[in-house]
């Protein structure tokens, strides 16, 4: 510390045997004009040692004085304001409990453009919930990368496991925030020191006075998109690249709830391990009841059954042949209404087939469900379900005869179906469909089967032909395969295209396809000869 007149009581010194340490912290920060908080100034010899060896740096002390209600709290106060000066740095100060001017910079960062701290000292209380509401309140401070010193963590005056000793709170503390930083003290070190590895988060809102009209998007509520996929093992690969080309155009908490409809061990890992390591990334995997459809018709169905089985009142499905290309916030905030679900039309059958009916015909690749609403018909689903084993698209053809004038038409670009293919191809009542919203997508939507026959692939009247990337024929019409392809090696699954593997089931389906084209080509030939 320099050697101006600063007024420090020389009994009270706790903090100079922190200064070589503070050093080496302070090297580490890399804001060019960090800003500092400190909970707990006393006079300050903590507070002027930071803005005067923290370059560029400004610091707010919140300290109550007991609350000027004392003479010794008087003297603390005028002595920090003094010395603070001194310094010639920017600084404020909050005389409140810590409580209350931690509420108060909260309500203010809610309001700032860049808020937020890069250094906070936290010795405010030897109290351990008082310290763990501290580290808590302060948390929501902090910025990504920021440093966070919590004192007196083998402090002498009570017994470590006391609730009067600031130990407690401050293990409290770590343990709910496991994940969330990396400790840069040691065992045995005086002071616990964390550097903060996720991104600030302030965690409300302020209300805006009554006059003053504010529009909020959703996402500042901190409400995360629920997402949730039907998976058996067949899909495992594809639905991998779904949620992860979803999670990394996220913009915000993403929940992602697996239907396992017939999941082996190694793919429900390798699921897990597709996902990037981040707090505001969840995977759950929710097993089939009983009695389900899926169990009954097949894992198609199962999009059904996850209306009645998922703990949300509000989901995006996603089929797992689908590629994510931006962030899935603007659909996640699309407003239903007092309509059960969103979808966007169907490409290939705008007006629907003959097994439904002629009416506007959604695809159920990408539905916006608010469950509360769909419960309502759930019997009626369940009811009508085998009526709809046979048909054309099943469960989709079950969802939009129950659903009818009761869904929310959402743009194509969220669920862009036969890109490459029949989406080209004329229809009287396709070219009716604002087809330029599928130049842009923003969900692909791999449609057709995963290994086609030979009739479909040879079909002069349907080019190209429909299949997935991941089929034998590749996906040779759409031009987003190749995307697909590099979001497949982000996952588990990277290296699948060069691996011995999928190379033999490759071969194993296009001989199947061949030989099958064969077999009908004998029976012909022997319905002629009888």
């Amino acid at each position: 510390m320099s050697f101006k007149n600063y007024q420090f009581t020389p009994t009270q010194d706790w903090f100079t045997s922190n200064q070589e340490r503070w050093r080496a912290l302070f090297s580490q920060l890399a804001s060019p004009n960090p800003r500092a908080l400190e909970i707990g100034s006393w006079e300050g010899r903590s507070a002027v040692f930071t803005l005067e060896n923290l370059s560029n740096s400004s610091i707010v002390c919140i300290d109550h004085f007991d609350l000027h209600q004392t003479g010794a709290g008087k003297e603390r106060y005028k002595k920090l304001q003094y010395n603070l000066k001194l310094t010639g740095k920017a600084f404020r100060v909050v005389d409140e409990f810590s409580t209350v001017g931690l509420m108060r910079l909260l309500e203010e960062a809610a309001k700032e453009d860049t808020p937020g701290y890069d250094w906070i000292y936290i010795d405010g209380s030897h109290e351990a919930d008082d310290t763990l509401l501290d580290a808590e309140m302060v948390w929501r401070l902090a910025r990504n990368n920021a440093i966070v010193v919590l004192d007196d963590y083998l402090w002498d005056g009570e017994n470590p496991d006391s609730i009067h000793h600031p130990k407690r709170g401050i293990d409290a503390f770590m343990a709910l925030h496991d994940g969330q930083f990396s400790r840069l003290s040691r065992d045995g070190d005086y002071q616990v020191v964390l550097r903060k590895t996720v991104p600030m988060r302030i965690g409300f809102l302020v209300k805006p006075p009554d006059d003053q009209l504010t529009i909020i998007p959703a996402t500042a509520f901190g409400y995360g998109i629920n997402m949730v996929l039907t998976v058996d093992s067949g899909y495992a690969a594809a639905a991998a690249v779904t949620i992860r080309s979803a999670v990394d155009h996220r913009q915000g908490r993403i929940t992602v709830y697996i239907v396992d409809c017939g999941l082996t061990e190694l793919d429900v890992a390798k699921l897990y391990d597709t996902l990037p390591a981040h707090e505001d990334v969840t995977l759950k995997v929710i097993s089939l009841q009983q009695n389900s459809l899926a169990r009954r018709f097949g894992a198609a169905w199962a999009k059904i059954d996850l209306i009645q089985t998922l703990p949300v009142e509000r989901v995006m499905y996603l089929d797992a042949d689908i590629l994510v290309r931006e962030s899935l916030a603007p659909l996640w905030q699309v407003d239903l209404g007092s309509h059960a679900i969103g979808a966007v039309r169907d490409v290939g059958f705008p007006m629907g087939h003959e097994a439904v009916g002629r009416a506007e015909y959604f695809n159920a690749g990408v539905l916006l469900i608010d469950l509360a609403l769909a419960r309502v018909k759930l019997g009626e689903l369940m009811e009508k379900a085998a009526q709809f084993e046979k048909t054309m698209f099943q469960d989709q053809d079950l969802l939009n005869v129950v659903f009818r004038g009761d869904w929310k038409e959402i743009s194509l670009c969220w669920n862009a179906q036969g890109l490459g293919t029949y989406a080209s191809w004329y229809d009287a009542d396709r070219v009716k469909l604002p087809l330029s919203e599928l130049d842009v997508p923003k969900v692909v939507h791999f449609t057709g089967k995963v290994h086609p026959s030979m009739t479909e692939v040879l079909n002069p009247y349907l080019q190209p032909f429909m299949s997935k990337p991941w089929g034998y024929a590749g996906c040779p019409g759409n031009p987003y395969a190749g995307e697909w392809w590099e979001c497949l090696e982000k996952t588990a699954w990277k290296g699948l295209a060069d691996s011995a593997e999928w190379k033999t089931v490759r071969e194993r389906k296009r001989k199947e396809v061949e030989e099958a084209v064969l077999e009908e080509f004998r029976d012909k030939l022997n319905y002629k000869d009888a």
